[in-house]
């Protein structure tokens, strides 16, 4: 198993540019084809019918995008070039929300950056990564929005309590883990905590993966009730000096809003190294 196309978010953001970097070394890995998708925040025109002036700026701000969307292009090229990467460029107009997730789904592997709140340029749509993640139907990689990253994955770290979603993720991984040079499996427990009689063990996960190859350190932690999951994810991934983490993805959709679980929403909020989700 490998990932034969990789997508990458590409936007007006200031982190734009270190997301294409990781998304090429990770195409040039697996000899991929990368997709450079360019989308970007683009405001409803009759949002500005009743305040005087806004026809002007509403063209200021196309004409600003367009602009800088032929400058990423230009570097797009250049960049799969020089890393003899074979890619195509594809600039959708519309609302982020709805245009990404149907390209996204014809993607192996999808490159997103987390949300940055000091970055007006990073804001592209309501809720987007979490939109992206749950009807992509594909793994996304998200990138943090603080910090220098690349895509070693030397030590990954798996976040494991035997659902759908975990499993789902572990499969999605498999590339990223048969590259790794150790992979931990952890499963993080409270007092309180009565896992379903169906949920599978990590050892037996692990015994799974071993087959394509991957030797898995299964791990316990024991937290208290009030411990969240995803800090203690965090916690571990520093203590283990982890580069990588894998996870299952909790969320649904409620008429326009997209209802995370605790884990999943920490992450997406504090992360501190890259995580490759699946829903």
């Amino acid at each position: 198993m490998t990932y034969k196309s990789i997508l990458v978010h590409l936007d007006t953001s200031a982190r734009a540019q270190s997301r294409l970097t990781i998304a090429l070394q990770l195409a040039h890995r697996f000899h991929a084809r990368l997709t450079g998708l360019f989308s970007t925040y683009v405001p409803p025109p009759h949002a500005f019918f009743v305040m005087a002036g806004t026809a002007e700026y509403y063209a200021e701000h196309e004409r600003q995008r367009h602009e800088r969307a032929r400058e990423l292009e230009r570097l797009f090229h250049a960049e799969l070039a020089r890393a003899k990467v074979e890619g195509q460029w594809i600039v959708a107009d519309g609302y982020a929300n709805d245009v990404v997730p149907p390209y996204a789904r014809l993607a192996d592997l999808i490159v997103l950056g987390q949300t940055d709140p000091t970055d007006p340029e990073a804001f592209v749509a309501e809720q987007f990564v979490e939109h992206v993640v749950l009807s992509a139907g594909r793994p996304v990689l998200l990138v943090p929005s603080v910090g220098t990253f690349t895509p070693s994955g030397r030590h990954v770290l798996i976040a494991w309590d035997g659902s759908r979603e975990a499993t789902r993720a572990i499969h999605d991984a498999l590339p990223l883990l048969t590259h790794a040079a150790k992979v931990s499996l952890l499963t993080v427990h409270s007092p309180d905590d009565q896992p379903p009689r169906d949920r599978i063990p990590g050892a037996d996960i692990a015994l799974t993966v071993a087959r394509h190859g991957v030797k898995i350190d299964v791990r316990e932690l024991s937290v208290e009730n009030d411990t969240p999951v995803g800090d203690a994810l965090l916690s571990q991934a520093s203590d283990l000096g982890c580069d990588l983490i894998v996870m299952g993805a909790y969320a649904h959709s409620r008429m326009h809003e997209v209802v995370l679980g605790g884990a999943t929403r920490t992450m997406l909020k504090s992360m501190t190294v890259p995580v490759l989700l699946s829903h």
